[in-house]
């Protein structure tokens, strides 16, 4: 189940408020002392996309550096927003080659924006920053590149705090929790998605939209969390709030990220029921779905989860056809070939000889990761 998509982010809308001015500190856009993810791979491990070489090369860059040595210049702030916002939009459709093109220009100017903007525009500078490194982390996590992802992750808090903005640095607490989700750590993503909730709680009580909506995506990750530790009843129990809190956040306009809504509350019940072994919640949950109101990556997420539910059932012709309606969708996400890949091994064991529906789709797919 995938808990850290990305909308698109328009005008200012989280860089517009929430901010805490506090006293000054030193300037910098929290460069991590984590290194990237080294080249080799572990046994089992998928191969890695071009896109994530890309974005972990863009990642790697002494940016930060190169802007305190004035190595770098600061485009207008309006430039830097709509490219910010460009990063985000990208993220959120997987197209991950140009955000590997827009970020790779679009950081230098940033890091070289926080340290040359006049005072009274470094906190918008700030938090573009923020933003920017939290699309890159979102596009990492869903490349299966964790560490790469933190990284980025730890960037965007160090800049969300250095821009005041209280709902930006809580928006990068959500995405370490899902770096930790995907890491399967999951006893510290509870714990970091749990006590984000508790210092949100206040903003989310006075029905702060950006707030709403962040609650309401630690309140998904939650139930994933709890139903791949086994624990239906905690599950059940996250996914009511996260149904909740869908209510009241309503259609408003909101920029924060991660994506939230009713309808990604319904996909989130899909992957919960799919994880808990039961195949008939999740086709119910579907069923009231509506496909077209979800983003490409989504929808082919909602596919793949709709297959396994088909193949818990032992129906493999109907989860060979929604797989397939999956990859006609699928942006080639290195973490879903992972997913497509356990489910292909899957459909190829209940039915062998493999009829010419399953045989087809294999050989379109060629070699999976295990």
């Amino acid at each position: 189940m995938n808990t850290v998509e990305y909308q698109q982010v328009p005008g200012r809308g989280i860089a517009s408020g929430h901010r805490h001015h506090g006293p000054s500190q030193p300037q910098h856009a929290g460069v991590a002392d984590l290194p990237v993810v080294p080249e080799s791979r572990g046994a089992g491990e998928p191969p890695r996309s071009p896109a994530a070489d890309g974005l972990r090369l863009v990642l790697a860059r002494a940016h930060s550096l190169c802007a305190m040595f004035g190595e770098s210049c600061a485009p207008a702030l309006p430039t830097l927003r709509s490219a910010t916002e460009r990063a985000c939009a990208l993220a959120s459709a997987g197209e991950f080659d140009q955000l590997t093109d827009v970020l790779g220009k679009l950081l230098p100017g940033l890091e070289a924006a926080v340290r040359t903007m006049p005072p009274p525009l470094q906190s918008d500078a700030y938090e573009l920053t923020a933003m920017a490194y939290q699309a890159c982390s979102a596009a990492l996590v869903r490349l299966a590149e964790p560490l790469a992802a933190w990284v980025a992750a730890d960037r965007a808090m160090a800049a969300a705090e250095q821009a005041g903005n209280v709902v930006l640095a809580a928006a990068g607490q959500f995405r370490l929790a899902s770096v930790l989700l995907e890491s399967r750590e999951y006893a510290l993503a509870d714990e970091m998605a749990r006590t984000t909730l508790l210092a949100l709680r206040g903003l989310a009580e006075l029905a702060d939209p950006d707030a709403l909506s962040l609650c309401g995506g630690l309140t998904v990750l939650r139930a994933v969390i709890a139903a791949r530790t086994n624990k239906p009843a905690a599950a059940c129990g996250h996914l009511a709030k996260a149904r909740l809190l869908a209510s009241r956040l309503g259609t408003r306009q909101v920029s924060a990220l991660p994506e939230f809504s009713a309808s990604y509350v319904a996909l989130a019940e899909i992957a919960v029921s799919v994880d808990l072994a039961d195949a008939g919640s999740a086709l119910r949950a579907a069923a009231s779905l509506d496909p077209a109101s979800l983003s490409p990556p989504l929808r082919a997420r909602m596919f793949i989860d709709l297959a396994r539910a088909h193949a818990l059932r032992g129906d493999v012709d109907e989860a060979t056809k929604t797989l397939s309606r999956a990859v006609d969708m699928s942006s080639g996400q290195v973490r879903d070939r992972v997913r497509v890949g356990q489910l292909m091994g899957d459909l190829l064991a209940l039915q062998t000889p493999p009829g010419p529906a399953l045989a087809a789709l294999a050989n379109r797919l060629g070699p999976l990761p295990p």
